[in-house]
């Protein structure tokens, strides 16, 4: 009887990445180019620049405050219900499960955890940076700003810069970074920048946000975006890990347990040595049921069927007939 070791789901995923053990030619790795580079300087510049002008309490503050008591929210009542809605592509857990699930299609298509890998490491980028960041300024938002015209810097908030703004920036732009080929990476560009746009400005419409707030959400956002082909080979050594540790699994478990046989593949029967056949030949005799006795042949030739003297069974009532002829014999008479 053979036993096979019931297949788990992460083992049918590596089965699955293990039909190409090569990363398909046509997707490339980005690479910090010098054009990146200077894209991150002048990202980091603008991102400085903004937190300079808020610490100082510059026009910014003050363009901050004349957006709020304008409140959108008032001029424009028809749209609230529809933003109230579309502000949800900003929040980290919707997004995430959204798009980790597009890239966990395409690391199931591309026979690599890249994708995946990279998610998760853009996302942790984006929790230490920017949660440091709005832990460190600690702004107050416009709900609850306490004197007109400060900057609300050092009391205990954390909204500068906008989360929803830069988790926007990132979640969705990182469709752009991984995509496979240049017109794809230009439309997926263009499309991550829109809805980043739409979501920054709906948190300034709603009141949740200082306009100067959704500026540096743009800014950290990108920052990590620009960022990542620096973690491109982490994110490759996190991979080779990944697969070592799941070898090491299966190498344990085949101590224990047959290796399985895949489905539809003809199983190999080896034939067994004598040695082993024998034992299995042989009839096993009943508890209640007596051996049988030994047959000893009496030695001398062998008689015929027609001189053996017919035997009366024992217990018969039945006398021997001794005028019946033996068979054989009436025929020879006749000839």
């Amino acid at each position: 009887m053979r036993t096979e070791r019931t297949l788990t789901r992460l083992d049918r995923v590596f089965a699955r990445l293990d039909r190409e053990p090569q990363r398909p030619a046509h997707i490339d790795v980005p690479r910090m180019s010098r054009h990146r580079v200077v894209l991150f300087s002048a990202t980091l510049a603008f991102y400085l620049s903004i937190v300079w002008a808020v610490v100082t309490t510059s026009w910014l503050v003050r363009l901050d405050w004349q957006v709020m008591f304008f409140r959108p929210y008032q001029q424009w009542p028809q749209i609230h219900a529809f933003l109230d809605y579309y502000v949800v592509l900003g929040q980290r857990g919707p997004t995430a499960v959204m798009v980790a699930a597009w890239l966990g299609w395409r690391s199931w298509r591309q026979h690599t955890l890249r994708p995946l890998l990279t998610l998760a490491a853009s996302l942790l980028l984006l929790n230490i940076t920017v949660g440091a960041a709005k832990l460190g300024m600690g702004r107050l938002g416009p709900h609850y700003a306490t004197v007109i015209g400060a900057n609300e810097m050092g009391l205990g908030g954390d909204i500068f810069p906008s989360g929803h703004t830069a988790n926007a920036v990132v979640t969705w732009g990182i469709l752009a970074y991984l995509a496979s080929t240049p017109r794809a990476r230009r439309w997926l560009s263009a499309l991550s920048a829109v809805t980043s746009l739409g979501v920054g400005l709906t948190t300034v419409y709603l009141g949740t946000h200082w306009l100067s707030d959704v500026l540096l959400g743009w800014a950290a956002g990108l920052l990590i975006l620009l960022a990542l082909p620096w973690f491109e080979s982490l994110i490759a050594r996190a991979e080779v890990a990944l697969f070592d540790l799941r070898d090491r699994r299966r190498a344990r478990r085949g101590r224990t347990a047959p290796v399985p046989v895949p489905v539809g593949a003809p199983a190999v029967l080896k034939p067994r040595p004598a040695s082993e056949e024998a034992p299995a030949a042989r009839e096993t005799v009943g508890a209640g049921r007596s051996p049988r006795a030994p047959v000893y042949l009496a030695p001398g030739p062998h008689t015929a069927r027609s001189e053996r003297t017919p035997v009366t069974p024992v217990g018969s009532r039945r006398p021997p007939h001794s005028d019946r002829t033996p068979r054989g014999t009436t025929s020879a008479a006749r000839s």
